[in-house]
């Protein structure tokens, strides 16, 4: 599985670097930084849980 982020929707609140932090990072303006896009199985459950929690819908996994 991939993590992505929709530009488009994104508002930078962050709830994702929060609830990933392994693979999401924030930068300087508080926007998701995925410098692996690639989800671990291991990850999959913390990823689906990001993925719903998301306030503008922005993230995706595919």
């Amino acid at each position: 599985m991939r993590l992505e982020v929709d530009w488009t929707r994104c508002d930078g609140h962050g709830l994702c670097a929060r609830l990933l932090a392994e693979r999401v990072e924030l930068d300087e303006w508080g926007y998701p930084v995925v410098a692996d896009p690639d989800v671990a199985p291991t990850l999959e459950r913390h990823a689906r849980r990001a993925v719903a929690a998301c306030p503008r819908l922005a993230l995706r996994l595919t």
